[in-house]
């Protein structure tokens, strides 16, 4: 399921997926990768320069993790132009949300401005059925 969101024009949209592959689930070590599309709707170029997430797992504990840009690069994302990349999270439990923002440049003039990532479930399919 993809969720998206547009803040300041830009649109953020995630896809996320549980990995069976790379989860220990005995050791409540559960891995779920997630895509995201960035897409500049704007008329001027951007650039992504810090993110924020926040994690909530099942127990409810939440984990804030910052840092500067997206899978070690600040991409600059042209008007019309997109940015993709995917990523992974490591959860102690089954299921659990995350959500934050992203902090972007206008290159054009220098203004920094924050974009909303969307909430998305973290969640085990078949504990679901």
């Amino acid at each position: 399921m993809m969720v998206s969101e547009i803040t300041h024009d830009v649109k953020v949209s995630v896809e996320c997926a549980y990995s069976s592959k790379h989860s220990v689930e005995l050791q409540d070590q559960f891995v779920f990768f997630y895509h995201i599309t960035i897409e500049n709707l704007g008329d001027f170029s951007v650039r992504l320069l810090r993110r924020k997430w926040i994690i909530l797992d099942a127990h409810g504990v939440e984990r804030i993790v910052e840092g500067e840009g997206v899978v070690g690069v600040q991409p600059s994302i042209p008007s019309g132009d997109q940015h993709e990349y995917t990523s992974s999270c490591l959860m102690s439990t089954a299921f659990g949300t995350m959500k934050g923002h992203y902090t972007f440049e206008r290159l054009v003039d220098g203004v920094e401005f924050d974009v909303t990532i969307p909430l998305f479930q973290l969640e085990v399919p078949y504990l679901l059925s």
